[in-house]
């Protein structure tokens, strides 16, 4: 896949690189050239010769030093390299078409034909390629984010639009000046995002069974993740108290949606995300349901327009599960290659039409109502990242589907008072240029409004579960930290918990004196049974330092045993503060042996530390070494 690496300027691979940049072939490359290049596929705007030529050069020195630090180059080949002049921008790059209407789409379209047919047939004509862009669209989406973010300073947007019946990639907005920055903020720009993630939440818990009709609390929860304390709260420490799983869907709750994480697994939730084409790796995370990991748009249209088709993911006959932006493939020879659409059913139609209802509500009287359309049926999420550094909206009629994204490119920069002096939320700039596109696009289309299937009726009953030996069981009528879940007939828990009549936890002990341990177990209530062991030398005493059972649960009253220390020889007495004439005199008494250890500044002749300390587990003939004071 080498020939896929892009180099900035139209290049890809590196004969093509070497051609654009030197006019020569790979093979005949300088030292100097080939370090150029080796330095730019990193970040191909930043190193580019011709818009940044000192940045450039910094980089080639780079090159250059890490090959002298492994031997790679003599000194005088480094030097000469060094030194070496760079290409003149005015003669970078290869004799091209002007600048087509869709710049980043059409570098997308390159990326995905590369791998299938290799650059040199890609780049050596004859290929004809029909792409799925309509240029009329593409052009409401660059007024629409022009409209909304068009003065200096403004944040940037991206914008990607998917007709969701058959995958068609119809607009990609990738930036603002392509010319500038060939970045694709579409397709490259993976940033966090937020609530917009909850969907994929959402759709997890209704594949497995969860009513929407299920109760959480909405308030400052504490989550145990595996050994660490995950502490959530809401934008604006704003609760609503219990709430069915519509409501937190609607006002974007992220105490109910951590606990929503928690009880389906974040591990599922990774996988169907992936399962609806998020393609960046997704940790299992408690975090990953309030979009904590990075995405880019194009994947988040991709997504969200499975929910709009019915449930069903649309990918290409040819070039796999990429996007549809290429259609057609053809040199009117042997080539001639049909990108015809694959539906893959993900989410059962039902379960999708359940989840389109609740998205519904979000636009209806939610965080998104600056998305409403007039006389049509709109359903999406907007999202929104911690310090309001990233903004989302992603949203859906049966017929069109875009996902838009504002912040700043080059830097994870809070948006405070860009937004008529208040922050910038996916409810605002995001939703707004989401409105502006979709509006005119859909009346381009000539697509009349449509319904959103109807959810069918599912009865369903609540259940009472408790999370016990690393999963979801149902309480038997003891457990004490059930909480109810209402789980559609034949789904939920199968296994019953053992949970113990008036069960406790086992609280730790271990490392407490023997008086707090015992006033700990008596408090949960538990009862303490004392085992003591003969002490090793220098052992603390009167500490417990082992307990059985170490954790779990316990009926009231059960017995937890301690472990404490006896010191069966007596304890180490305490010398700090004597002379050491006094010292030895002591621990000789005790059958112990003084040894001065070290001299250090103090009081001349007296003991001013020891080890081990006084009233320590003593054993006849051991040690005890003293550190005296000397003038």
């Amino acid at each position: 896949m080498a020939a896929t690496i892009y180099f900035g300027n139209g290049a890809y691979g590196i004969e093509m690189a070497s051609r654009v940049y030197f006019h020569k072939h790979a093979s005949e490359l300088t030292l100097a050239e080939a370090a150029l290049l080796a330095g730019i596929p990193e970040d191909p705007s930043a190193y580019d010769p011709a818009a940044n030529p000192h940045t450039a050069r910094a980089r080639r020195a780079l090159v250059l030093e890490l090959m002298r630090q492994q031997s790679l180059v003599t000194r005088p080949q480094f030097l000469r390299a060094l030194h070496a002049s760079m290409p003149k921008p005015d003669t970078i790059g290869l004799p091209r078409a002007p600048q087509g209407p869709a710049p980043y789409f059409a570098e997308y379209v390159k990326q995905q034909l590369i791998p299938v047919y290799g650059s040199g047939t890609v780049f050596g004509g004859g290929l004809k390629v029909y792409t799925s862009i309509d240029l009329g669209l593409q052009k409401i989406a660059e007024r629409s984010i022009e409209r909304w973010l068009g003065r200096p300073g403004n944040p940037s947007a991206a914008l990607v639009a998917i007709d969701p019946r058959d995958g068609r990639v119809l607009a990609m907005v990738g930036g603002s000046n392509f010319a500038k920055s060939q970045f694709n903020l579409a397709v490259q720009g993976e940033r966090q995002s937020g609530s917009a993630f909850k969907p994929f939440v959402l759709a997890t818990a209704l594949a497995e069974g969860v009513s929407p009709a299920t109760h959480l609390t909405s308030g400052p929860v504490t989550i145990d993740a595996g050994g660490t304390l995950w502490r959530v709260h809401n934008y604006e420490n704003s609760y609503l108290g219990s709430i069915d799983l519509n409501a937190a869907t609607t006002y974007s709750d992220n105490t109910v949606y951590a606990q929503l994480t928690r009880l389906v697994g974040p591990g599922n939730v990774a996988r169907m995300a992936h399962g609806l084409v998020i393609t960046t790796t997704l940790h299992n995370y408690f975090a990953i349901g309030l979009g904590v990991e990075p995405v880019n748009p194009l994947e988040m249209a991709r997504a969200f327009g499975t929910f709009a088709n019915d449930g069903a993911r649309v990918d290409g006959k040819v070039l796999g599960d990429e996007p549809r932006a290429v259609l057609r493939v053809t040199d009117g020879k042997r080539i001639d290659d049909w990108n015809a659409p694959v539906t893959k059913q993900v989410l059962d139609p039902n379960h999708d039409a359940m989840l389109t209802s609740m998205l519904e509500q979000v636009v209806q009287q939610g965080t998104g109502v600056r998305a409403q359309l007039p006389d049509r049926f709109v359903a999406g999420k907007t999202g929104t990242t911690e310090n309001y550094g990233d903004a989302w909206f992603v949203g859906y009629t049966p017929q069109l589907v875009a996902a838009v994204w504002v912040g700043y490119p080059n830097k994870l920069k809070p948006m405070m008072t860009e937004f008529q002096g208040g922050p910038v939320a996916g409810g605002t700039f995001p939703a707004l240029i989401w409105k502006s596109f979709m509006t005119p696009a859909l009346r381009r289309l000539h697509d009349p409004p449509e319904f959103f299937p109807a959810p069918a009726s599912q009865y369903a009953v609540p259940r009472m579960v408790v999370y016990r030996d690393n999963r979801w069981q149902l309480d038997n009528g003891n457990c004490r930290s059930a909480q109810e879940v209402v789980y559609v007939e034949g789904y939920g828990p199968k296994a019953t918990a053992d949970c113990k009549p008036n069960e406790v936890d086992v609280p730790r002990v271990v490392g407490l004196q023997l008086q707090a341990a015992e006033d700990r177990l008596a408090s949960m209530p538990l009862t303490p049974q004392i085992i003591t062991r003969p002490a090793k030398a220098g052992e603390r005493v009167g500490i417990v330092v082992s307990q059985f059972p170490r954790g779990g649960t316990l009926s009231s009253w059960d017995t937890v045993r301690i472990i404490l220390p006896k010191a069966i020889g007596g304890l180490v007495p305490r010398v700090v503060g004597l002379s050491l004439l006094q010292a030895r005199k002591r621990l000789t008494s005790r059958r112990l042996l003084p040894f001065v250890e070290a001299f250090a500044n103090g009081k001349p002749g007296f003991v001013l530390a020891q080890i081990p300390r006084g009233r320590r587990a003593a054993v006849p003939g051991m040690t005890i070494k003293l550190i005296v004071g000397r003038g």
